[in-house]
């Protein structure tokens, strides 16, 4: 199966349960509840995402569930992420967990569930899993899967031989930390890797090589990151509450960067970290 389909903005990565998601979506991290974060998703949808990455620990969940119905765009046609916050992490507290972040969004289930990291330790990331399973069973989760997880937390979780495997690895990358044996353990495990802060929270917009790469095609430093992402092959999750950002940062399926220039871009990662880094918890 063709797993990556570059069509624009319909592009879509098939998951390992056979469930499409789209390549691009619009990150809503640290957007302020109310009008900024309503604004950005009704900006994206109007610019033709379909895929809004949230989070309890957003605290922006009911906006982003107030711009979906307020876009017009049926239910169906759009995919919802959302995640388990870590201090609800354990069985029944995440069961009611996802269903209070149901309630706020406003929605009968959301497209894809995350444990939102391995912090809170192995016992209550397991026990969280099998209740992330039953959550599938209900019907109010369609996918399920993790984020900042390392190699050891997904062999963990791989080796407890669970109903469900993750279709997600949701973790920082992009040029500066390419994260290559979390990302190689993730594709020989048919598991998508979901780049968050794929612009390195814009710490690195200024580098003299990014820039004159991107004079090459004509395009900004940010649309240059994000299509390194996409042409690794992975779900990519700009945020941006700036209306012409989420327009920019959607233009990016009219060219393709050059092998030579993808090694340039390879060739920075220096694993910086621009946020935290559960990939390592014990």
């Amino acid at each position: 199966m063709t797993r990556v389909n570059l069509d624009g903005l319909q592009s879509f990565y098939a998951l390992n349960n056979a469930r499409q998601i789209p390549l691009l979506g619009l990150g809503v991290y640290k957007i302020e509840p109310g009008k900024a974060t309503e604004d950005a998703v009704l900006w994206a949808l109007q610019a033709g995402y379909r895929h809004i990455d949230t989070a309890a620990g957003y605290r922006n969940e009911v906006s982003v569930g107030n711009a979906i119905r307020k876009s017009g765009i049926p239910r169906d046609q759009i995919f919802v992420t959302t995640k388990l916050f870590d201090s609800d992490q354990g069985y029944d507290s995440a069961l009611k967990a996802c269903e209070l972040s149901l309630e706020k969004l406003g929605l009968d289930y959301v497209d894809l569930y995350l444990i939102h990291s391995p912090n809170p330790g192995p016992e209550r990331r397991n026990e969280s899993w099998k209740a992330l399973q039953k959550l599938v069973a209900q019907g109010k989760v369609k996918s399920i899967g993790v984020s900042n997880y390392g190699v050891h937390h997904l062999k963990e979780l791989l080796g407890s031989n669970p109903t469900i495997r993750p279709v997600v690895n949701q973790i920082e990358v992009h040029p500066w930390l390419t994260r290559q044996e979390i990302v190689s353990f993730c594709e020989s495990q048919h598991i998508a890797v979901q780049a968050y802060s794929p612009l390195s929270r814009g710490h690195k917009l200024q580098d003299p090589m990014l820039i004159k790469i991107g004079a090459k095609y004509s395009k900004s430093p940010a649309q240059i990151l994000i299509r390194w992402s996409l042409q690794k092959g992975y779900i990519v999750l700009p945020k941006s509450s700036n209306k012409d950002r989420i327009e920019q940062n959607a233009d990016v399926f009219d060219f393709d960067i050059a092998d030579g220039d993808m090694s340039v871009l390879d060739s920075f990662n220096s694993n910086y970290v621009s946020g935290w880094n559960p990939t390592v918890a014990p």
